[in-house]
């Protein structure tokens, strides 16, 4: 077990150290200087990480990395002591580790520090406090889940779906015990009171939270949107994973032996239904595939074939691990950044570059910085301030940018960081849209970054700077320029 954590953990490390800081991360360490109790788009927990990671990070990608690759790790951990939880044998641990180590979500989200690669940890380690709840019956795990909701809660707000799909599931498969449990609703007590402050900071706001479901509905469409979801939210379990997943939820819903764990299959159900209904990413309720894999792993090796009689069928069951084996860790390698920069290409296109947001998402900062740098110093005068469409854009510019004027961005979370004030006439705008014609009274292209260089368009390639001449004043127009 040592080694497949450790080699994990390698993996993981030696994913996150290569080519540049990702635009959301950009973004994080933007709005870790202004923080604050919540933000339009998330918790204050990876701004506040990112941070102090880019206080002592030294240059290495690795440490700013490091929560998420620990966290990463730890999913691996979770994963086959959840196993063990539901009476795995050792081999069934084994299975269940390896497995979720060749997921693609589970250990490869952890290259980055995002969202996903610290709130996914936090699902496993609540849904094995449940399952180690079903066979101990100690109250004290309800109450450990609901606080690590609170803390989950910090990072991203996905988490009280999943608590409504259990109750839901709880109710109708058992074991509803847990429901009348004071522990549970303590523990949701917590969570409320420790969440009190970004409510308050949302409702001041007017809710920006809330209009995500709309911006991630449209760029899901990008990568096939509601068609494409039941193969994506398959292929983010990885090969052997998908196989475990689907036959664990079978398990689950026919066999008597798995009543007690019911549960798990119908949340996961409903939260898959619930995701594709709203158009929301398929690994939305991947925060579950660690559970489902330890189930699918501990009736594998419960049905493995132990008689002599079945040795041609114990061929056939090793022929096939091996070969989901196989083919899971050709993927994995597959999502590995191992080429050099100097050997990837610029995108064929937007819908190309969606697939492959990871890496393309990580180029082209440095030489935007560089551009609109240069695009400023060719003025006469020193403009108000930069104000750019996307907020990677911003997140680059104020992380790498040297001498710019203030830089804004009317997008996503860094909308609501800072406004320019009314003074700001003259400005900078970087971005792809017609905005500019339509709040400047003129303004003139000074730069078009092509995309002939690697980066990802619309946000580092493919972009203009422009010279602005505002038409009116930014306290009139900003709230409705505002976008998520």
């Amino acid at each position: 077990m040592l080694a497949i954590v450790a080699v994990a953990f390698v993996v993981a490390c030696f994913s996150s150290s290569r080519y540049h800081l990702f635009g959301d991360e950009l973004y994080f360490i933007g709005a870790g200087r202004h923080l604050s109790a919540s933000y339009a788009d998330q918790g204050p927990a990876l701004p506040l990480l990112a941070r102090l990671g880019a206080a002592w990070w030294g240059g290495h990608l690795t440490l700013f990395r490091l929560p998420g690759i620990l966290l990463g790790v730890l999913s691996v951990v979770l994963a086959a002591l959840t196993a063990r939880e539901m009476g795995g044998s050792r081999g069934a641990q084994i299975l269940t580790a390896v497995v979720a180590a060749l997921s693609p979500f589970v250990l490869l989200q952890s290259q980055l520090l995002a969202t996903n690669a610290v709130d996914a940890p936090f699902w496993a380690a609540i849904t094995f406090l449940l399952v180690r709840w079903v066979r101990t019956r100690q109250d004290r795990l309800l109450l450990f889940a609901g606080l690590l909701t609170a803390v989950d809660m910090q990072v991203k707000w996905l988490i009280p779906g999943f608590w409504v799909a259990l109750a839901v599931a709880v109710a109708v498969a058992g074991p509803r015990e847990m429901l009348r449990r004071p522990a549970l609703w303590l523990g949701g007590l917590v969570t409320i009171v420790a969440t009190l402050p970004g409510l308050l900071w949302q409702a001041d706001a007017g809710w920006p939270y809330f209009r995500l479901t709309g911006q991630v509905a449209a760029e899901g469409s990008l990568t096939g949107g509601r068609e494409l979801y039941v193969p994506l939210l398959l292929l983010y379990a990885g090969p052997l994973g998908a196989m475990l997943l689907c036959a664990a939820v079978w398990w689950l819903l026919r066999d008597p032996r798995w009543r007690e764990y019911r549960f798990l299959a119908v949340t996961f159900l409903l939260l898959a239904a619930a995701v594709w209904a709203v158009a929301g990413r398929p690994y939305y309720a991947g925060g579950l595939y660690v559970a489902l894999i330890a189930v699918g792993s501990v009736e594998l090796a419960r049905r493995w074939p132990h008689k002599r009689g079945d040795g041609g069928v114990r061929v056939w069951a090793r022929v096939t691990l091996a070969v989901g084996a196989i083919v899971g860790m050709v993927a994995v390698v597959a999502f590995l950044p191992l080429l050099r920069q100097s050997h990837i290409q610029a995108p064929r296109n937007m819908a190309a570059a969606t697939l492959q947001t990871t890496p393309y998402g990580q180029f082209g900062w440095p030489e935007l910085t560089r551009d609109v740098e240069s695009a400023v110093a060719s003025l006469p005068a020193r403009p108000d301030a930069v104000v750019t469409e996307m907020y990677w854009q911003a997140g680059a510019l104020d992380f790498y940018g040297q001498g710019l004027p203030t830089v804004y961005s009317y997008s996503r979370g860094y909308a609501w960081l800072r406004q320019p004030p009314d003074s700001a006439r003259h400005v900078v705008w970087v971005g792809v849209d017609d905005d500019a014609s339509k709040y400047c009274s003129s303004s003139r292209l000074l730069k078009h970054v092509g995309t002939d260089r690697i980066g990802f368009p619309t946000a580092s390639t493919g972009i203009d700077i422009r010279y602005c001449e505002m038409r009116m004043p930014w306290s009139h127009v900003w709230t409705s320029m505002r976008r998520m």
